[in-house]
């Protein structure tokens, strides 16, 4: 029904596929960023947890009974931690951008949204009627767009660090947007930037005011699954009443929670430790010339399937990055703190 299609993809170099990986292979590949996800000890402490249960899972959505008292007590440590007023746990973050946009975006308001904003921002604005996209961290453009009106309200969604180019958010951006709902996925900065490793606010020093949301996920630093949305009470509570991924989905599992509990208080608890660790991996990139404000390091190659397999072939896994996810190929390498400083430097040194 689809051959060709899924021809057409194959002749120009655009086949996905699922694949298994030799489990002893050097992985510089996931957003496990801090290698917490092979931290068995959390695991344990967050079996022990969910083990003082009657139940395993949360059954049905939180609006229903769903919502436990593990979910609770990480949303507020979130909450603490991050100076916001309130939390909510989604699914995953592809769940919690959909939320955010379909529901918060009314009829006669208007969202901006970066270009290079994540697909899952992508596809749910699809579902508003006034958007428009601005050029990639460029506040000037921002604020050029937002100047002419024509809205009720203004939303701008934008990412604390992009996860293909790894660039930070541009901190001007926050001071032309004070004035809209701003939302900040922070899936790839989060657990890797600021003093605290609590992202791009943390990163800038900036106070969460109720114009500010924050996204995080649960499956990249904090080695676990899921999201959570940061905001004021007032929006958390319209996401409960108006946002359909979050009503009609299963509450997140209770395991998940707890795993990513742990891993909060772990980063907590050695964040002086890990801080210095993630400013070290910068620096031996920067030493081959690659400058990353987190730990993303982008390589542009041709043939990025090809060399893929070449580090495979000795040990190490990379990311090969194509088309349409990215404008040019690149290697995507992520300076995992689960590896050891000197393979870093060693697949380095193989794709220099």
């Amino acid at each position: 029904m689809y051959e060709k299609e899924l021809k057409a993809l194959q002749r120009s170099r655009r086949f996905r596929k699922r694949r298994l990986f030799p489990l002893d292979v050097k992985d510089f590949a996931s957003n496990d960023y801090l290698g917490l996800a092979h931290d068995k000890e959390l695991l344990k402490r967050a079996y022990e947890k969910v083990l003082q249960f009657s139940y395993n899972t949360s059954k049905a959505s939180a609006l229903i009974n769903g919502y436990t008292p593990i979910h609770q007590a990480f949303e507020e440590a979130l909450c603490r931690l991050n100076g916001f007023e309130s939390c909510i746990t989604v699914g995953s973050g592809f769940l919690a951008n959909l939320a955010l946009i379909e529901s918060l975006v009314r009829k006669k308001d208007k969202l901006f949204m970066d270009e290079e904003f994540h697909a899952s921002g992508i596809l749910a604005s699809r579902l508003v009627e006034q958007v428009e996209f601005f050029a990639h961290n460029d506040a000037e453009d921002l604020q050029k767009r937002l100047q002419k009106g024509g809205f009720d309200r203004a939303i701008v969604a934008v990412e604390g660090i992009y996860s293909m180019s790894g660039d930070i958010l541009n901190p001007e951006i926050f001071e032309v947007a004070k004035d809209t709902l701003l939302i900040v996925d922070e899936a790839h900065s989060s657990g890797v930037v600021g003093k605290s490793l609590l992202g791009v606010f943390d990163y800038y020093n900036i106070k969460p005011s109720p114009m500010h949301i924050k996204m995080g996920t649960l499956g990249k630093a904090y080695a676990s699954y899921g999201a959570y949305i940061l905001a004021s009470s007032e929006i958390v509570s319209y996401l409960e009443n108006r946002a359909k991924s979050i009503i009609y989905t299963t509450a997140l599992s209770l395991m998940d929670v707890a795993l990513a509990h742990e891993a909060l208080q772990e980063i907590t608890n050695k964040r002086e430790f890990l801080y210095k660790a993630i400013q070290k991996r910068q620096s031996i990139a920067k030493d081959f010339g690659y400058e990353t404000p987190g730990l993303i390091v982008d390589i542009e190659k041709k043939d990025v399937l090809n060399v893929q397999q070449e580090l495979l072939e000795q040990g190490y896994l990379v990311g090969a990055i194509r088309p349409p996810t990215v404008q040019k190929p690149i290697i995507r390498v992520i300076a995992r703190l689960g590896e050891s400083e000197e393979d870093f430097v060693k697949v380095l040194e193989m794709l220099s």
